[in-house]
């Protein structure tokens, strides 16, 4: 009973944060949980964050090189995944089991959230920093081709679904 009665509060609190974020190049968790504190939506880090998420925003270029929350503009989340995929992946590696991928600044979390996206059975967890992704691969004779697959989704003419194996 206590969820239904908070659902309006959380849809206020949720329009608040499309709000603000439209309004100002918001760039971090701490600062839109202190303009909703501000606002009068007092929150904790994890509850922002379950925001973020289920609102499925992105960080985009704000200019002077750094980044700001928008919402998503792409209908078809696995298109903005890949394009995200192919915009913020810089380089990548890979050590034993772990592949590691270098991002842009701030934009590893999303990266991690399209490979989780892929489903790959080989792909067993991502974690993500703030331009560091570490994907684990199982088994490791797995690694070649998964780096195979990372290749592919990175060619500039990669016109595959986000799942798509290369030629």
């Amino acid at each position: 009973m206590a969820e239904r009665g908070n659902a309006p509060r959380k849809d206020r609190r949720r329009q608040r944060i499309l709000d603000l974020i439209a309004a100002h190049a918001i760039d971090t968790q701490e600062e839109l949980a202190a303009r909703l504190e501000a606002a009068g939506f007092p929150v904790t880090q994890a509850t922002v964050s379950r925001d973020i998420h289920d609102l499925r925003l992105v960080k985009v270029p704000a200019g002077d090189g750094r980044y700001r929350y928008a919402p998503s503009v792409s209908p078809d989340p696995d298109a903005r995944l890949l394009r995200l995929f192919r915009d913020c992946v810089v380089s990548h590696d890979a050590s034993e089991n772990i592949v590691v991928l270098n991002t842009l600044p701030a934009t590893a979390a999303g990266v991690a959230e399209a490979v989780d996206k892929l489903g790959l059975p080989e792909v067993i967890g991502t974690l993500a920093g703030e331009r560091t992704v570490f994907v684990v691969i199982k088994p490791k004779r797995a690694v070649p081709a998964f780096l195979a697959r990372i290749a592919h989704l990175l060619a500039p003419r990669a016109n595959g679904p986000l799942g798509a194996s290369p030629p």
